[in-house]
């Protein structure tokens, strides 16, 4: 069976795309979209990724909400620096789990955002 390689865009409505893209680019290094095919899109480095549709009242997302993004990072207390040195709040998941460490904020517009520090798998 042939089946899809990867996520090849996330696409949302906003109420101010351009400034969105901006917050997107300058906070969390995800660049805007090109404006040609010259223009290099942002690209993610290799990693797990999941595609989880959920119920209308999951309680991972707050009410009216429909866009729930997890963007993988390196070093999570470095970014949650980086965002809450910017005036952007970070809500750190207190709670260690085996697969890592999370983070929750929001952007501009009120999209959720969670933040997933991946845990390195145990060595022999």
């Amino acid at each position: 069976m042939e089946k899809v390689t990867g996520i090849g865009g996330v696409f949302f409505r906003a109420k101010d795309p351009d400034a969105l893209s901006r917050w997107y680019s300058a906070h969390l290094g995800v660049l805007p979209p090109p404006q040609s095919y010259a223009d290099p899109p942002w690209e993610q480095t290799g990693g797990p990724t999941i595609f989880a549709p959920m119920t209308d009242d999951a309680a991972l997302f707050a009410p009216g909400s429909q866009l729930f993004i997890n963007f993988r990072v390196g070093d999570l207390d470095a970014m949650r620096s980086q965002l809450e040195s910017a005036g952007i709040p970070v809500q750190l998941d207190p709670e260690e789990y085996p697969n890592g460490r999370f983070a929750s904020l929001t952007d501009p517009e009120g999209n959720q955002i969670q933040l997933w520090e991946p845990k390195e798998p145990d060595l022999p």
